[in-house]
């Protein structure tokens, strides 16, 4: 296979930042270029065309590449619903919900399997395969049966680029050590290393890449930069700190519940660029202050979000907000808590059968949980109710377990491309419930629930802000920076290098 395997020393050191942007550099220059990742370990996914569910930033990096993403870019997904069990999703559909011991033992070899399958696959269709490791290749207590490294660019037969991260410090430690530990057959595999995120005069580490290579005896490809509001979504968990760290302090406050389990935080990032929006997220009671909105986002397992919630006495904090006005949205799993009963009918969201729990009580209905999950695209307008524009359309995707059905009359927010009516609009849209994950991504949306906001603050209406029009131009922005501090020809010459079989 001709490709590239981008490892890191640890995680969240801008392994699917780089791959990202690799992806868009080699399609810019007219190369057929396909990301992979074995097994991804989030919460924060994506929907295919066929309605198949992987990795978010798989689908984010097809998108730079500028081709439609398949299962077969991200085969496996395990998404965290405890501390120690994860729903496994394969090739796009969740099968089953194994604690990380029994996904080790007894899913090694059809995991295996399944990755020579999606290889085979994406080696017939695409030129160059860029490929993503996770975490770091030398957990020790792991690699016998590891799915996402060493053991992926063996099956691929592809060179491996090591990526640092220089600003969270020990820099020379984390590469050299990585490399110590490797095996010799897998140290020969490592064809350069590249430090990310440097801040400052880059001419000022010319003597640290000098001693890096004369120590390790491997190219450093190059020292990038830390690049600010880059627009490419996170993948894991230390994103949410690392992007949301960087919110504007606005006049309109948006808090954002933080329930355990978090999926698709994405679905928040939007508001960044928003000038006037300050986004913070709340853990705790003494968090909470007084906020404009409030958003519960999704979460992989709802009874025990709401469980939280209450232990944490926020959902009295969110009953003072709705008494005094505030506005409130739930997505997913939100929407769900905002009902008035949460019926888990299978056990599929707590593992109890028949387990109730009553929801907060905002919105009049009742969720039940079955078995199979829903993983759909949807397009659908306002719902005539509603008083909003009904011709304008939203985009987003639904993932979720659970059907949620009004126990008396109520306003629905959408009308489906297909005639159903989907969520909750109430109060002029003080309370809305949604499963369409995305839905602040539709920039025209987004600006008129936040005028919805300012009108009650007493503030003048903004005109929209189009970042989705912004996001490709980014792709290209960040690939064009990311380009220029790379040794790109040398680079180029390892991904083209075809394998010794």
């Amino acid at each position: 296979m001709k490709g590239v395997m981008i490892q890191g020393t640890a995680s969240d050191v801008g392994k699917s930042f780089i791959v990202t942007a690799l992806c868009r550099i080699l399609a810019n220059e007219g190369v057929k270029v396909a990301p992979f990742k074995s097994q991804n370990m989030s919460n924060n996914s994506y929907v295919t065309r066929d309605g198949k569910e992987i990795g978010r930033a798989q689908g984010i990096q097809a998108e730079a590449a500028r081709i439609e993403p398949t299962v077969w870019m991200n085969p496996l997904l395990l998404k965290p619903r405890s501390d120690t069990h994860s729903e496994v999703v394969y090739l796009g559909k969740a099968i089953e919900t194994l604690s990380g011991r029994g996904y080790r033992d007894n899913f090694y070899e059809k995991g295996i399997a399944v990755i020579k399958k999606s290889l085979h696959k994406l080696q017939e269709e695409f030129d160059v395969v860029v490929i993503e490791g996770a975490g770091s290749p030398v957990e020790i207590n792991l690699k016998d049966r590891e799915l996402v490294n060493m053991r992926v660019a063996e099956l691929a037969d592809v060179p491996v680029v090591l990526v640092a991260d220089i600003d969270r410090g020990g820099v020379f430690a984390s590469i050299v050590g990585t490399l110590d530990l490797l095996e010799p057959k897998e140290r020969q595999r490592v064809a350069g290393v590249i430090i990310n995120k440097f801040r400052g005069d880059i001419t000022l580490f010319e003597d640290g890449v000098l001693w890096l290579e004369e120590k390790t005896g491997v190219p450093v490809l190059g020292v990038l930069p830390f690049v600010e509001d880059h627009m490419i979504d996170g993948e894991d968990s230390l994103s949410i700190i690392s992007q949301f760290s960087r919110s504007n302090k606005g006049t309109l406050d948006i808090a954002v519940i933080q329930l355990p389990f978090i999926s698709n935080y994405s679905d928040l990032e939007p508001f960044l660029y928003e000038e006037d929006v300050s986004i913070r997220w709340v853990n705790h009671a003494s968090e909470f202050g007084q906020p404009d909105a409030i958003i519960l986002p999704g979460t992989k397992s709802t009874i025990s979000a709401l469980e939280n919630l209450r232990d944490k006495q926020l959902d009295i904090l969110i009953q003072n907000h709705v008494a005094n006005g505030g506005y409130v949205v739930g997505i997913c799993g939100g929407y769900q808590i905002l009902g008035e009963e949460i019926i888990d009918e299978a056990g599929s969201d707590n593992g109890i059968p028949k387990a109730m729990v009553k929801g907060l009580g905002y919105i009049p209905a009742i969720t039940t949980f079955y078995k199979e999950k829903e993983t759909n695209r949807v397009t659908g307008k306002y719902h005539i109710g509603t008083g909003l524009p009904i011709n304008q359309q939203v985009h987003g995707y639904e993932i979720h377990l659970g059907k949620t059905v009004f126990s008396r009359k109520g306003c629905s927010f959408l009308t489906l491309a297909n005639g159903e009516a989907e969520g909750y609009f109430a109060n002029d849209g003080q309370i809305i419930g949604t499963y369409l994950h995305h839905l602040f991504h539709n920039d025209e949306w987004r600006n008129e629930w936040l005028n919805m906001i300012r009108k009650r603050k007493g503030l003048p209406n903004q005109a929209a802000c189009y970042i989705s029009e912004y996001k490709d131009k980014r792709f290209d922005l960040v690939a064009a920076q990311l380009k220029s501090h790379l040794k790109w020809d040398l680079l180029k010459n390892i991904i083209n290098k075809r394998s010794s079989k």
